[in-house]
């Protein structure tokens, strides 16, 4: 073996994940939730399974902490397991309650087949969720909503996305919002935002992804999530930076594609990309309904 520093650099950070296999999944006590006005504006993180809350919760964390805007967690799904949708809502819960969000559930033990095939076979299954979500939007009237994009792999964030789609086209023509798009799955074709993270931020995030024990028991996810965030710095200060600039000094970061949802459709947010640092408030970006 040929001997030089960044050997050490990497054995010491495979030491610590394994390491970190060992320590304790949830069951920590809430972190500190700032005070929130009755008419907080709203963001809704639709999440296609019990975690996804975590996993592309970077923005929605800034939103509350720095923004005080109101974090509503919207549990498309609870999974594909009948056995599990019962403990998976209550882990769902568990992480919420320790990062400060809410909760809303869409039926019990979640909506059932929610991907395009259904969409495109079953109209009638597919009209029945569209309408569950629709009047869950109507009711919440956000400013922000996140949802995975079209093209994020997994068959139920693609069929999230349509869904959120769909619900968003049934609502009151003057419901205007910020549509902003996640990854996990398969990265974003087009981000533009890269959502800074600091140690504590992505701390939070982590414990709150080990509250979803039964999962990440099988699949110890919540190990990755640093490194992949490292990455996303990477891509990020390319892709949402220009290319050929200088790479912005972050560690952590989530990529997003923000766009705004008025007159009931698309449009572009902003023109070209934007970094948001974790020492700026995210509020300017978000400050009015679009």
């Amino acid at each position: 073996m040929i001997e030089h520093p960044y050997h050490r650099f990497v054995s010491d950070t495979a030491r610590l994940v394994d390491e970190a296999r060992g320590l304790p999944l949830g069951g920590f006590p809430p972190t500190p939730r700032p005070p929130l006005a009755d008419d907080a504006p709203r963001v809704l993180v639709c999440s296609p399974h019990p975690d996804d809350e975590c996993i592309v919760g970077a923005l929605p964390l800034r939103l509350l902490r720095q923004a005080r805007m109101r974090v509503v967690d919207v549990a498309v799904t609870q999974g594909s397991s009948k056995e599990r949708q019962g403990p998976r809502l209550e882990e769902l819960r568990g992480a919420c309650a320790f990062l400060g969000f809410e909760v809303v559930t869409t039926a019990p033990g979640g909506l059932e087949r929610i991907n395009a095939r259904t969409r495109a076979a079953d109209p009638g299954h597919w009209e029945a969720a569209v309408t569950v979500l629709a009047a869950i939007i109507t009711r919440q009237r956000p400013r922000v909503v996140l949802c995975p994009h079209v093209g994020d792999a997994n068959s139920t964030h693609v069929g999230t996305h349509l869904l959120v789609l769909d619900a968003l086209a049934r609502q009151p023509p003057d419901l205007r919002c910020y549509l902003v798009l996640t990854e996990f799955w398969a990265a974003l074709p087009a981000p533009n935002l890269m959502v800074e993270s600091t140690v504590d931020d992505l701390a939070d995030l982590v414990a709150a992804t080990t509250f979803h024990a039964g999962e990440v028991r099988r699949n110890p996810y919540h190990l990755s999530l640093p490194a992949w965030m490292q990455d996303n710095v990477r891509r990020g200060g390319e892709i949402v930076g220009g290319q050929g600039g200088a790479a912005p000094d972050f560690t952590f970061a989530t990529l997003y594609r923000v766009e705004r949802w008025r007159a009931g459709a698309r449009e572009a947010a902003f023109a070209g990309g934007r970094l948001l640092p974790a020492a700026e408030d995210p509020t300017a970006l978000f400050a009015e309904a679009p």
